[in-house]
């Protein structure tokens, strides 16, 4: 199986297609194996890489849980294993606070980043407040309900089903991930790095809402807003034909 050497540990990666590189990043409850209906799509234009970051699926694990700051360098090993010399960065949920570090660390490396459903921890107090509150509704649900629209989970049980087993083969899962709160970087330092942001919101988002992206494309000038109506947290998963066509719009303005 191929790997990268990051820190010692083994980073699981594929890769499919060719054409500009493109890196998809999974949640918490993911590993590479989440982008099934991502992959043969974007593999069709683009040199499309899968990760597991450490502590997920084929990568290898970390005894005190894996911490969100090595994220990026997962990232960033990858890359330079596969000698991609610049890719866009797709990151899920908290995927996308490594992709937003790693791209406001090494522009000169990222063609772009869609942060589809999270602001990647940008810090900024109103950001913040509104991130929290968001938080505070979702706890009320459990967990699938969180990710998932019910309407979904009594249409496709078997999908539902499939979805919640992917996230067996991880050894970490988001309670054992440290410093997942870490502040990410500021709106002026993503501005200065020069980098395209695309934030992808859902409607029916019942993890971080369309009001709260709102406010992180406001405070981030020259970003791009992907509003998509009745669109659940996991869109990727529930409709990919719909979450694909939307980040493809906006990678067709990268490359």
């Amino acid at each position: 199986m191929p790997y990268a050497a990051v820190d010692g540990m083994r980073i699981y990666y594929e890769a499919e297609g060719t054409g500009p590189a493109l890196v998809l990043v999974h949640g918490s409850g993911g590993n590479h194996a989440i982008w099934w209906q991502q992959v043969p799509y974007f593999a069709q234009r683009y040199r499309t890489i899968t990760v597991d970051l450490r502590g997920f699926g084929n990568s290898d694990a970390v005894a005190a849980g894996p911490d969100a700051c090595d994220f990026p360098r997962d990232l960033l090993g990858v890359l330079d294993e596969l000698k991609v010399e610049k890719a866009a960065l797709l990151g899920q949920s908290i995927g996308a606070l490594a992709c937003l570090r790693l791209a406001v660390t090494y522009p000169q490396r990222i063609a772009g980043v869609v942060l589809a459903h999270s602001a990647g921890n940008m810090d900024h107090d109103e950001l913040r407040a509104a991130t929290a509150k968001d938080r505070a509704e979702a706890e009320k649900l459990s967990v699938l309900d969180r990710l998932m629209s019910k309407s979904f989970q009594a249409r496709s049980p078997e999908l539902t089903w499939l979805f919640q087993k992917v996230g067996t083969f991880n050894r970490a899962n988001q309670q054992s991930i440290r410093n997942l709160g870490e502040k990410g970087p500021t709106p002026e330092e993503v501005k200065r790095s020069g980098v395209r942001i695309a934030f992808l919101a859902g409607e029916s988002d019942r993890v971080i809402s369309t009001a709260t992206l709102r406010k992180a494309h406001a405070l981030l000038p020259g970003s791009t807003l992907l509003e998509v109506p009745a669109g659940p947290h996991s869109m990727y998963w529930e409709n990919p034909a719909v979450f694909n066509c939307v980040v493809d719009q906006f990678l067709r303005t990268l490359f």
